[in-house]
């Protein structure tokens, strides 16, 4: 997309071949990008539910926790990113999303929405895939940055943390400000 609006604005110093800037704006509803979207707190599988009712395309990334009651333990099945869902659309169909009860507002800038990154989807999905422990993690952006170089995170690129006895991997996604830590061993990451 930025190289239409690049080429756009080449175009805009020719008087016959100007772009009007509402087919620019037209172009750019027409791109379907991942969006994060805020929401009330503790709704999140249930918005997901109604994702799932309207046809909207989305990804509500899911870790298990154990938690103590006074009888029992159980595994909960908890939002790896509380207070979000992510929703795949064109800004066009935005409204599909907004009318949801509990979605406050699609996450960005300056009152537009901002687009995840794939990549940045595709590694949680990856450490969620790799059958390893996940969980939600403090918001770092410094630290010591590392590549797996093998395993099912093969590839991935983040930040080391040692705690303890175990290594743990950790992708932060700039738009939420949030983190993600995988368990991994210090013998599959090498310094970048």
């Amino acid at each position: 997309m930025e190289n239409v609006l690049l080429c756009a604005s080449y175009a805009s110093s020719d008087a016959a071949s100007a772009v009007p800037a509402s087919s620019i704006a037209e172009l750019e509803d027409r791109d379907i990008h991942w969006y994060a979207a805020y929401t009330r707190a503790n709704h999140e599988k249930r918005i997901a539910q109604e994702l799932v009712r309207r046809s909207v395309e989305h990804y509500l990334p899911l870790y298990e926790s154990v938690r103590k009651w006074k009888d029992r333990r159980v595994r909960l099945q908890m939002p790896l990113f509380p207070g979000y869902i992510f929703v795949r659309l064109a800004l066009r169909d935005r409204l599909r999303v907004l009318e949801v009860p509990g979605v406050a507002r699609l996450v960005g800038f300056h009152g537009h929405p901002t687009p995840v990154p794939e990549e940045d989807l595709e590694a949680v999905r990856m450490c969620l895939a790799g059958h390893r422990r996940v969980e939600p993690h403090r918001y770092i952006q410094r630290g010591q940055r590392v590549r797996v170089i093998s395993g099912p995170l093969t590839g991935l690129s983040g930040i080391v943390v040692r705690q303890r006895n175990s290594t743990r991997f950790v992708i932060s996604l700039e738009l939420l400000k949030r983190s993600v830590a995988v368990e991994l061993e210090a013998a599959d990451v090498v310094e970048t």
